[in-house]
């Protein structure tokens, strides 16, 4: 039989399984030591009983008037007798019996003491230089039956007592596990993002070392992972000047010469520092989603953000080319403005540049804080949807993104307790991308 894996079920099972048998080895011990004992009272009371009678019975033998015939007692009320005795001479005859003395089951006088057939313990004495006999017999199956229920007696309260220490062992190993349980609990809510120390206060000495030396290598991965976020934020702050500078020279390089070649190799160098410079900005909004707080004390009305982030982009396009979608009420979240911001922003940025270019792309935020942006375009097949949250990932070769836009999106969404969820084509079209998450929303809005 497999032990369950379960500690605490481990230890209630062999706790109770202990002091089950333990329970049972003592009764059956107590059974023994009660029967012996009990067979050393039986037999005095058969030693007993027969120092008694002996003396009254000569008397009212040598009374007699030479009259040796059996005399029986007579019954005085209805009883059960368990001892019975019979009253012989030297030559066997019965002179004297009790009322349910059977003498066939009294073997012949073979002196004092104690003797023991099938079926009778037996106990005999004599008088008058052994001229008068007695012997007293007890049915064994009489001692049987009192030694049956003695161990009924200490058997029968094992059947409350075992299940009732069951339940006290079981509650007992709870209750004295509830901080590793607590333990547990608090590591099984965590995600893969927190990295705080577990409270270890109420936990027993034999697993505090456990829980300090997870909660010290909680501490080593929290310190590289921020030396990391912290390098790749001071780098990308630190790239924005001279990428700043550089593109400024280079465009001055294209308007002071008017060679041709030269200006198609400085608008090439353009691009690739403007690449450069998005990859950068995009380095800063992952190191602020991976490492800022995005839940605030305060809420605010998320529809402000989306209209500022949606009238920003849609400068540089077409009238039309971004469709806005609102509630009428407000939609309050403590979801940092900033944050929803980059969310915002990476999706349409992400819509606009890899959907349809003649198509419009749908921005929507309802009032349960469900926001989605909708572009059309080809479908894309599951396999590739599945890897387009990883970084640096783009759906083709030939863009010329810098695959962290959706990755930035899917770090906000996990670390605010949402999925990201891609759907192409949309429900209801034959083409296009749908990204939708469940923003937080506060209280009040629920």
């Amino acid at each position: 039989m497999r032990l369950p894996r379960s500690l605490q079920a481990r230890l209630g099972l062999s706790l109770g399984v202990v002091l089950a048998l333990m329970w049972i080895a003592a009764a059956t011990v107590t059974a023994l030591i009660v029967r012996k004992e009990m067979s050393e009272v039986f037999d005095s009371t058969l030693q007993e009983t027969a120092q008694r009678i002996l003396p009254l019975a000569v008397m009212d033998i040598v009374n007699r008037d030479g009259n040796n015939t059996t005399q029986r007692l007579a019954r005085l009320r209805n009883h059960e007798e368990f001892f019975t005795y019979i009253v012989r001479d030297a030559e066997g005859h019965i002179l004297l019996q009790s009322h349910a003395a059977d003498p066939s089951v009294f073997p012949a006088y073979d002196g004092r003491g104690f003797s023991q057939t099938a079926t009778h313990r037996l106990y005999s004495d004599a008088a008058l230089q052994d001229t008068i006999r007695i012997t007293v017999a007890e049915p064994l199956a009489h001692r049987a039956k009192v030694a049956r229920e003695v161990e009924l007696g200490l058997g029968l309260p094992l059947l409350i007592v075992i299940p009732l220490a069951f339940a006290a062992v079981v509650l007992a190993v709870r209750t004295n596990l509830g901080p590793l349980r607590r333990f547990r609990t608090s590591l099984e809510a965590r995600n893969a993002r927190d990295l705080t120390p577990i409270p270890t206060d109420d936990l027993q000495s034999e697993i505090s070392p456990v829980a300090a030396t997870l909660n010290n290598l909680l501490g080593r991965l929290r310190e590289g992972f921020e030396a990391e976020r912290s390098f790749a934020s001071n780098a990308a702050h630190e790239l924005r000047t001279p990428l700043a500078g550089a593109i400024a020279q280079t465009q001055r390089l294209s308007a002071e010469t008017s060679d041709p070649v030269a200006k198609t190799r400085a608008a090439d160098i353009e691009a690739t520092l403007k690449r450069l410079t998005r990859l950068s900005e995009r380095l800063l909004q992952l190191a602020r989603a991976e490492g800022g707080p995005l839940r605030l004390e305060r809420s605010s009305d998320l529809r402000v953000a989306a209209r500022l982030i949606v009238e920003d982009l849609a400068r540089g396009f077409d009238p039309g080319r971004i469709a806005l979608e609102l509630p009428e009420t407000p939609v309050i979240s403590d979801l940092d403005p900033d944050a929803f911001g980059i969310l915002c922003r990476n999706l349409i940025e992400n819509a606009l540049k890899h959907g349809a270019q003649d198509e419009p792309v749908t921005v929507r935020l309802t009032a349960k804080g469900v926001f989605t942006v909708t572009n059309a375009g080809p479908v894309i097949p599951q396999e590739t949807l599945a890897r387009l949250t990883a970084r640096f990932e783009r759906a083709g070769s030939t863009n010329d993104g810098s695959g962290l836009g959706l990755a930035i999106v899917a770090v906000i969404a996990e670390r605010i307790g949402s999925s990201l969820s891609l759907t192409s084509p949309p429900s209801g079209r034959d083409s296009g991308l749908e990204v939708s998450l469940q923003l937080p929303l506060s209280a009040a809005t629920s």
